[in-house]
């Protein structure tokens, strides 16, 4: 569907600027969104390579387990269908571990591991159980500590300070993080 619109807003721009007489303007910023685009990839490539070698030696060192015990009371209040142990529990950690630092891309293998795991709980049921909907709700609103990908998106575009945005975005993303948690656990008390 996603590519459906893309391909949309694609083809509206280009008849416009057939209709209007600016294919060349449209040309020229094809080529310099391109240009731009192949920068903020190579820039996030590293940010997002460094963080995810460094998830996987956290995994390879046993870090992530005793992360997962750590987190274990909140994880067990949050998702009390999952049994002590349990692969889902190691993935839901991970994932908030990832998006604790900002790293949305780093977040996703985690996070589909743990929705994988939830809907093996689940018996593959066609319905959502409520630790995939907690676990979805809470992945979204993403608590992050250190938005690492905005500080790279803020000093690639020349930021006097990228790093000003870190209270701000701790801020608003405990807000999220509680107010996703309270209607998550509200849904799930009165709606099972």
């Amino acid at each position: 569907m996603l590519n459906k619109i893309w391909a949309g807003m694609i083809l509206l721009a280009v008849i416009t600027a057939a209709f209007t007489g600016n294919m060349s303007a449209l040309g020229t910023q094809f080529i310099s969104s391109s240009e731009e685009a192949v920068s903020i990839i190579l820039t996030l490539l590293g940010v997002v390579a460094l963080w995810t070698g460094l998830m996987e030696i956290a995994e390879d060192s046993g870090l992530m387990k005793k992360l997962t015990r750590g987190m274990r009371p909140v994880l067990r209040w949050l998702f009390p269908d999952i049994p002590d142990g349990h692969p889902a529990g190691q993935h839901i950690s991970a994932n908030f571990v990832a998006n604790l630092f900002g790293l949305g891309w780093a977040a996703t293998p985690p996070g589909l591991l743990a929705m994988e795991s939830l809907s093996d709980l689940n018996r593959h049921s066609k319905t959502a159980s409520n630790a995939m909907c907690t676990f979805m709700v809470v992945n979204m609103s993403s608590l992050q500590l250190i938005p690492i990908n905005m500080i790279a998106y803020r000093s690639q575009y020349g930021s006097a300070n990228p790093s000003m945005i870190v209270a701000p975005a701790l801020i608003a993303t405990i807000f999220s993080t509680v107010v996703a948690v309270i209607a998550a656990k509200l849904m799930e008390k009165y709606w099972p």
